[in-house]
């Protein structure tokens, strides 16, 4: 049996199905759960029915994007574990990333079908899974003491400064910059490895033209959302699929 009808068995897709309709009756649960608190709570139904009917709406170009990444990971990973890991806890950059990482530690060239074993595909799936293990441990065990903070009455010093003629001070929101940071962060490292990988070699242009492309676009997106608001929600899937297009076109001419 070759590499790709292993991690394409049926046995993993019989797996990875059971935890996505787990997954799916859970969402549904939550939703009719809601809707039911709602109308309880007093909240109109024709509010109700068109926030669905608007959140489904918006859902559906912003997840062409995950799919671009689940077809682009099952090239190298095989459909199973792309589609779990795209579905419920993982993210394009994050996966491909941390992949590509543990095939070079493996020894391997880069991340490409023709280097790739049933037991790098192992230990690549092993160490996906365990570097995103940190975010739910988190939320088990930090979540609920961290939710209380919310539900606990403002002090009275905080509360002389919510009066009305209290002076309003403006409060950094250490998430917001930590999460700037590391996005920040993130793209530099990109970035820089697709600028050494043109110095080192110049036919190699793709993904930084890819990045380029895409960080303009998603510029013009954020100018055009100030007037547009629903565009807020599909800017980053356009701008990511305009880049991929660009991508094709220019290794189509070039």
């Amino acid at each position: 049996m070759d590499y790709l009808s292993q991690v394409n068995a049926p046995t993993l897709y019989l797996m990875v199905g059971a935890i996505l309709t787990f997954v799916t009756v859970m969402c549904v649960f939550f939703l009719v759960r809601s809707y039911k608190v709602g109308i309880a709570i007093g909240m109109d139904k024709a509010v109700l029915k068109k926030t669905i009917r608007n959140s489904a709406i918006f859902t559906i170009l912003p997840s062409v994007g995950i799919l671009v990444g689940v077809l682009a990971l099952s090239g190298v990973l095989g459909a199973p574990l792309s589609w779990m890991r795209l579905s419920v806890v993982g993210a394009l950059q994050y996966e491909l990333n941390v992949a590509d990482i543990a095939a070079k530690a493996l020894g391997l060239k880069e991340l490409a079908l023709e280097y790739l074993t049933i037991e790098a595909y192992t230990t690549i799936s092993l160490v996906m899974t365990v570097g995103i293990l940190g975010g739910g441990l988190l939320c088990i065990f930090m979540l609920g003491r961290y939710l209380k903070r919310f539900s606990n009455k403002p002090k009275k010093a905080e509360s002389a400064e919510s009066a009305p003629d209290a002076p309003k001070k403006k409060k950094s929101n250490l998430g917001n910059i930590a999460m700037v940071a590391m996005f920040i962060g993130l793209c530099t490292a990109y970035i820089s490895s697709y600028i050494g990988g043109f110095a080192n070699d110049t036919s190699n242009y793709l993904p930084l033209l890819t990045a380029g492309v895409a960080a303009a676009v998603m510029a013009v997106f954020t100018l055009l959302s100030k007037k547009l608001k629903w565009l807020e929600n599909f800017d980053v899937a356009l701008s990511m699929l305009i880049a991929m297009a660009s991508a094709v076109l220019a290794a189509y001419i070039f």
